[in-house]
C-alpha cells in the first residue's frame, strides 16, 4: 500500500513537471534562453520549480486588469493622431521635420509602441538636480488652476516627498482636482502613513496602482513583481514632467548606503503634455470607474515653435518587446556617437548584439553605470557582459559618487530618449514605463552635457582589469546572468 502511494505520488509529480514544462514551451513571446532556463529549474526542482513558475514564470497582469487597460485605450482619443504625421506617412518624416533619413523612422518605432505620433512644437527645461526638480514641481502644483495628475513608482515620506504631499493638499483645498497614483509596492512607505490619507482628507483622489492584495491570491491576479514604474506629472494640460526621478530625497533613506540617488528630471510643454496625459488617463481608468475621456476630448495645445517629440509608453498590456525594439533601433541609427546612461544593464541578446555591432562599425559608444548597485544580482549580471563590450570597443564607465539612477540615451548630438525605462528585462517585459523621444540639438546638448558630467568623475573599466578578475568572480557574474531570462 505504501509503495503504491509512493508510486502514485511520483507519477503525479512527473505529470505536474511535464505539464509545467509544456506550458513554458507553449508560452508566446518568450526567448529560447528563457524557455531553457525554466525547463532546467522545473526539472531540477520539481515542487519548488513549479511554484516559482506560478509566481514568476509568465508576464501575467490578470485578465480583468488587461481588459480594463485595453478598454481605456479604446475610449481615450489619442492626442495628435488626426493632425500629426500618421502611421502610413511616417516614412516622409525626414522632410516634414527636417530630420536625416536614418533618424526619422525612429519615431515610427515609438508610435508602434503606444500609438502616439511625433509632434512638433515642444520645449523642455532640464532641472539641475533632484532637489531643484522637486522644488520646481511644487511651484507648478501651487500654480495649478484646474487639475494636478501625479504618478510615481516610489514616493517616500521624506522631506521632498512630504513637500509634494503638502502641495497636493494645498491644491486640493483650493478646488483643484488632484488625481494621485502611486505604485502599491514601490510607494508602500508613504501609503502606510497618515500622510497618504491626509491627501484624501484634503480632497485629492488617490489610487494605489497594481494593488498587492492577499498573498494567497497573487497567482490569480497576476505577477506580484509587475509594477507601475512610471514617473508622470501633468498639470492643467499645460506642462508635464518626465525622467528617472522618484518622489524622494537624493538621500533615499530606504537604501541610504547607496545614496545619493543621481537622477534626471525634465519639464516639458507642448503636444507631449497631452500624450503623457493620455498615458496617465489610461492607468487611471484601469484602476477606477472615472472616465477621463472629456479631459482629453476637449484638450488643445496651440501651435508654437519647438522640437519634435513623442511619448513612448510601454507595458505588458500594450505590445511585446516595444522597449527593447526602441533601444535597438536607436543604437542602429547612431552614425557618430551613442552615449548611454543606465543604472541597470541586463540586456537581452538583441540589445547586447546591437551595442557590440554599433561599436564595431566605428561609432563612439559609451556606457555609464553606477559603481555600486542597489541590486547585487544586477551588478553581477551586468559585469558578465563587460568583456564582449570592451572587445568590441565600447567604453564602459562606473560612477562612484552614489547610485547613478539616470536613464538617458543620446544619438549623434541630435536625438534623446529619457524616462523611466532601464536596460534590463524588468523594463522590457514586466514594468509599466514612460519615456520621451525627441529630436533637438539644443536639448540633446544639455542631456549630453549631463552625461559627460557623470563620465568625467567615473572610473573607466579596461579590458586588462576584466581579464584580471579571479575565476570565482567571473563564475559568479555568469551564474547571475543566467538568472536574467527567468526574472
Amino acid at each position: 500500500m505504501t509503495l503504491d502511494w509512493r508510486v502514485a505520488s511520483a507519477a503525479l509529480g512527473v505529470c505536474l513537471q511535464i505539464s509545467f514544462i509544456v506550458r513554458a514551451l507553449l508560452r508566446p513571446h518568450r526567448q529560447p534562453a528563457s524557455r531553457v532556463a525554466w525547463i532546467a529549474i522545473i526539472a531540477a526542482l520539481p515542487f519548488l520549480g513549479c511554484v516559482a513558475y506560478l509566481m514568476l514564470g509568465e508576464t501575467n497582469l490578470g485578465r480583468k486588469r488587461v481588459a480594463r487597460i485595453q478598454e481605456a485605450m479604446r475610449l481615450l482619443p489619442v492626442p495628435g493622431k488626426a493632425t500629426a504625421v500618421g502611421a502610413d506617412a511616417l516614412v516622409d518624416a525626414e522632410a516634414m521635420f527636417d530630420l536625416p533619413p536614418r533618424l526619422a523612422p525612429l519615431f515610427k518605432v515609438g508610435q508602434s509602441a503606444s500609438g502616439y505620433p511625433p509632434m512638433p512644437g515642444n520645449t523642455a527645461e532640464l532641472a539641475p538636480d533632484s532637489d531643484t526638480a522637486i522644488a520646481r514641481l511644487v511651484e507648478d502644483i501651487d500654480a495649478a488652476l484646474e487639475h494636478v495628475h501625479i504618478a510615481f513608482y516610489i514616493w517616500l515620506p521624506d522631506r521632498n516627498g512630504l513637500e509634494v504631499v503638502e502641495a497636493v493638499k494645498r491644491a486640493a483645498a483650493r478646488g483643484v482636482t488632484c488625481r494621485i497614483m502611486a505604485d502599491d509596492l514601490g510607494s508602500r512607505y508613504l501609503i502606510r502613513t497618515p500622510h497618504w490619507r491626509a491627501m484624501a482628507d484634503a480632497g485629492a483622489r488617490l489610487v494605489r496602482a497594481l494593488p498587492l492584495g492577499s498573498p494567497l491570491l497573487w497567482p490569480l491576479h497576476g505577477r506580484l513583481d509587475m509594477r507601475d514604474h512610471r514617473k508622470i506629472v501633468v498639470i492643467d494640460n499645460h506642462l508635464t514632467w518626465c525622467g528617472s526621478q522618484n518622489c524622494a530625497d537624493p538621500a533615499f533613506r530606504i537604501k541610504a548606503k547607496y545614496a545619493p540617488w543621481v537622477d534626471l528630471f525634465a519639464r516639458f510643454e507642448g503636444p507631449v503634455v497631452l500624450q503623457n496625459q493620455h498615458l496617465f488617463a489610461t492607468d487611471w481608468m484601469a484602476h477606477t470607474e472615472e472616465s477621463l475621456v472629456p479631459l482629453l476630448a476637449c484638450a488643445h495645445v496651440p501651435e508654437r515653435p519647438g522640437f519634435v517629440a513623442q511619448v513612448i509608453g510601454t507595458s505588458a498590456a500594450r505590445r511585446y518587446a516595444a522597449m527593447p525594439e526602441t533601444f535597438v533601433s536607436l543604437m542602429h541609427a547612431a552614425a557618430e556617437e551613442l552615449t548611454i546612461t543606465t543604472p541597470y544593464y541586463v540586456p537581452d541578446e538583441a540589445i547586447q548584439f546591437a551595442l557590440v555591432a554599433t561599436a564595431r562599425r566605428g561609432v563612439r559608444v559609451t556606457l555609464t553605470m553606477p559603481r555600486r548597485n542597489d541590486s547585487w544580482i544586477v551588478a553581477g549580471a551586468s559585469r558578465s557582459y563587460y568583456r564582449e563590450l570592451l572587445n568590441a570597443g565600447v567604453e564602459i564607465r562606473e560612477y562612484p559618487l552614489g547610485l547613478l539612477h539616470t536613464k538617458a540615451l543620446t544619438v549623434d548630438g541630435r536625438m534623446t530618449l529619457i524616462g523611466s525605462a532601464n536596460m534590463d528585462r524588468r523594463s522590457f517585459d514586466l514594468n509599466f514605463e514612460n519615456n520621451i523621444l525627441l529630436a533637438d540639438r539644443d536639448f540633446t546638448a544639455q542631456i549630453r552635457a549631463r552625461q559627460q558630467r557623470y563620465m568625467d568623475v567615473s572610473i573607466r573599466i579596461t579590458l586588462e582589469e576584466v581579464d584580471a578578475w579571479p575565476r570565482h568572480r567571473v563564475l559568479w557574474n555568469n551564474v547571475l546572468a543566467m538568472i536574467g531570462p527567468v526574472l
